[in-house]
């Protein structure tokens, strides 16, 4: 389990941020492509003069396109690399990593921390314009433009319904094996005084493609081509709608990850390997997910 630490080993949280344009995605593929796994484990072997890659756990994998303020990893280093690059490790990370990823924080993690399985919440931000003239040139790799006007009121009401614990089948990609039960926290749209809507996504774990699926059906919701009941309609009916449109990744952002106290993070990391189940279980299963 990744949350064993090997003896003679240290783990290491990272804290770190990246704009996702470039990338294929979180995760390290095959046939080369540039992955944010694949960058910062790289600078990481370049940086400490090893000879063997030290793999990252990553609290939210995200997909390609999608971008991330508050994303939260983890390492195991040996202790004496740890001991010999600690004072210097971070502002050589900087020299050797590209400008599109930076790593601001690196430090020793608390007993039983376990960056994907110790998280009690992931927060992603999705940013839209329906603006008749379109998108900021200086926000446009970050702000999706929606060519109708938005009725952020409708759009609450309908978001309003589907928090709390469900069966999110009908807005996931299913992978074999996984569950599609999560914990929706907060679902909430805000325009700001540029005018700018902001959709606050907070859950506990997502599955593959559902944020953006969310958005897809909130964005129908508030230029009027759904009623407000549509999406929990959807959500009920628990299969993949083809009504639901996927929305771009550049809109979307992982804003934050949240953990309990040090002395919980070993039962959360129990807990979040459970497979949930509904109505009765009600256990917290789920890990890292996708957006």
């Amino acid at each position: 389990m990744s949350d064993d630490v090997e003896p003679g080993t240290v783990r290491l949280r990272l804290d770190l941020s990246y704009d996702g344009r470039d990338f294929s995605g979180w995760a390290k593929q095959a046939g080369g492509r540039r992955t944010v796994q694949g960058e910062i484990e790289d600078a990481l072997r370049t940086v400490t003069r090893s000879s063997r890659t030290y793999e990252l756990t990553v609290a939210g994998r995200t997909d390609a396109g999608v971008h991330a303020r508050g994303q939260v990893a983890h390492v195991d280093l040996p202790g004496e690399v740890w001991a010999e690059h600690r004072e210097k490790l971070l502002k050589r990370l900087a020299g050797r990593l590209s400008r599109d990823v930076r790593i601001w924080r690196v430090a020793p993690a608390p007993d039983g921390f376990d960056a994907r399985f110790s998280a009690i919440w992931r927060r992603y931000a999705y940013r839209v314009s329906d603006d008749p003239g379109g998108v900021d040139p200086l926000l446009r790799r970050h702000v999706l433009w929606h060519d109708w006007p938005l009725d952020v009121d409708a759009m609450n009401a309908a978001a309003g319904r589907l928090v709390g614990e469900h069966d999110f089948a009908a807005y996931c990609k299913k992978r074999e094996g996984a569950t599609t039960i999560r914990t929706l926290q907060r679902f909430s749209w805000e325009r700001d005084a540029a005018g700018v809507i902001t959709a606050t996504v907070r859950a506990d774990a997502f599955c593959h493609n559902m944020v953006r699926s969310l958005v897809g059906a909130l964005l129908f919701v508030g230029d009027g081509h759904r009623p407000v009941e549509w999406p929990a309609k959807v959500l009920a009916a628990g299969v993949r709608d083809s009504a639901v449109h996927v929305v771009r990744p550049h809109g979307l952002t992982l804003e934050e990850v949240g953990y309990p106290a040090d002395e919980l993070l070993a039962a959360r990391n129990l807990e979040a390997r459970n497979k949930r189940s509904l109505p009765v279980a009600g256990s917290a299963g789920g890990g890292g997910g996708c957006c």
